[in-house]
């Protein structure tokens, strides 16, 4: 009888078993569009070339709510965004941020560009304008702040991937900075750490040039750069398909860097920023996420 009693247990037991497993919720799903399954940030395939990369130009813009809580908390950590950036100047480290969160949305819902001049700052308004030097060759550049980080260690600001590279430290990761905050007011007067300010309209750094690549004098105009490329091969196959978006003079042009010979795909040359930044945006939309807007000299 005790026996039987264990049986009938045992098999109850079993019956349980069987359909608690039956009823179990499913694992969800991976969503593997997720910056969040890229467990490394990594900079992109290619050898991007800044040479003709200009930096951000600081204008004004109106106060913003999004992105400027007065205080946030990360893993823990209370944050406070300061009142006004005026004055603000800093040493520190910076690191730089690219593949893992290109496309993806800033902290005041703009999207991430890696081969924009941008940073992310813990605690300076956004957006905002900086100007960053690099401590150790005396290079600098100017970034637009339009994100929150970076929240390893005590680095003091995140350059994106295109402007670490012009500021020569992408290959380091990191590096000794100086920040200093860029203040722009509504008559476009601007103040740089709280001193009068003035960048001017500063030309690109670009090397020499053959005749054969340059069809018109570019020397005023504006380009939408769609690539660059060691080979010009892979240049004039980027126009090409470019070709079917928009109907623009186009051009590859060769040029001599420190860092090699670049063949570079551009459209153009557009007499204006806006209409030269509404067919950037149009070739966008069209798959040619890398192209970026320059000037050109001889």
């Amino acid at each position: 009888m005790v026996k039987e009693q264990k049986s009938g247990w045992l098999v109850l037991l079993a019956a349980l078993v069987l359909a608690g497993c039956g009823s179990a919720p499913k694992a969800p799903e991976t969503d593997h569009s997720s910056r969040y399954t890229m467990k490394q940030d990594r900079a992109p395939s290619g050898n991007f070339d800044v040479s003709g990369l200009q930096d951000a130009v600081p204008r004004y813009e109106a106060p913003r709510t999004a992105g400027n809580m007065s205080q946030y908390q990360v893993w823990g950590k209370t944050y406070r965004v300061m009142d006004s950036n005026d004055g603000y100047v800093a040493r520190g480290v910076a690191s730089w941020y690219g593949e893992k969160f290109h496309g993806h949305k800033t902290s005041n819902g703009e999207v991430f560009d890696m081969y924009s001049m941008s940073a992310a700052h813990k605690s300076m308004r956004i957006p905002s304008y900086a100007r960053v030097t690099n401590l150790d060759n005396g290079q600098s550049v100017i970034v637009r702040v339009n994100d929150r980080g970076p929240f390893h260690g005590d680095r003091l600001i995140d350059l994106s991937y295109a402007a670490a590279k012009k500021l020569g430290y992408k290959s380091r990761g990191t590096a000794r900075v100086e920040v200093e905050a860029i203040t722009v007011r509504q008559d476009g007067s601007m103040t740089l750490a709280g001193k009068p300010f003035n960048p001017g309209v500063a030309a690109p750094v670009v090397a020499s040039r053959t005749a054969s690549t340059e069809a018109q004098d570019p020397a005023l105009g504006l380009f939408v750069q769609l690539g660059s490329f060691s080979q010009r091969d892979p240049a004039e196959e980027l126009l090409n398909k470019a070709r079917r978006v928009v109907e623009r003079p186009m051009r590859v042009r060769q040029v001599n860097t420190d860092a090699g010979r670049f063949h570079r795909a551009q459209v153009g040359p557009f007499d204006d920023e806006a209409e030269a930044r509404n067919a950037q945006n149009l070739l966008q939309s069209n798959g040619f996420a890398q192209s970026i807007v320059l000037t050109d000299s001889r």
